[in-house]
């Protein structure tokens, strides 16, 4: 593959930062030129590194991916899984409510993260696969509970903040104690 130049590299950057926070707080129908507009470059040029809508949030996806499962890896060895594991949870959902496009992903609306992703979803549900047996075994979680559960109660936590604002904050603990034993 051929190395970037310089500016192509920060037009990159450019590009990735502002279609998240557009996708983030408006979702994904925002048109890739709108995208283009605001990070003050052609669509052209957009075009030239992510050639489809889905590229250019594939990237961003995987990104984000990629910093969930770090972050899980290194609470993974943590002292109190229990507190690791409910840490994660709870910060999952607080970090990504007023992410629209990545709570889209996640829960597979307008983007199917699994087709697209398949890699990088199988490694975020074995970091939470970790976080959530250590926690079982330390008498933390339910012992019936899965990661395809603890998923789900991530997206319906996301959407129940977005529902209830400030007031949904409250919330997160409900759900904490659903988990517990």
């Amino acid at each position: 593959m051929k190395k970037l130049r310089s500016d192509a590299v920060r037009n990159r950057e450019r590009v990735l930062r502002v279609a998240y926070e557009t996708f983030a707080t408006e979702g994904l129908s925002v048109p890739i030129d709108e995208i283009a507009r605001r990070a003050g470059v052609g669509a052209g040029t957009v075009y030239r590194h992510f050639p489809t809508k889905d590229a250019l949030f594939r990237a961003i996806v995987a990104d984000q991916f990629d910093q969930l499962i770090a972050r899980a890896a290194e609470l993974a060895g943590a002292a109190d899984p229990g507190a690791a594991f409910y840490g994660y949870f709870s910060r999952f959902i607080q970090d990504y409510v007023t992410d629209q496009g990545l709570m889209e992903a996640f829960a597979g609306s307008k983007f199917d993260i699994e087709t697209a992703e398949p890699e990088r979803t199988a490694e975020f549900k074995k970091a939470i696969g970790v976080l959530l047996a250590r926690a079982q075994q330390a008498g933390a979680v339910r012992p019936d509970v899965d990661v395809a559960d603890v998923k789900a109660l991530m997206i319906g936590g996301q959407a129940m903040l977005n529902y209830r604002g400030e007031a949904g904050a409250r919330l997160i603990p409900l759900l904490c104690k659903a988990l517990a034993p």
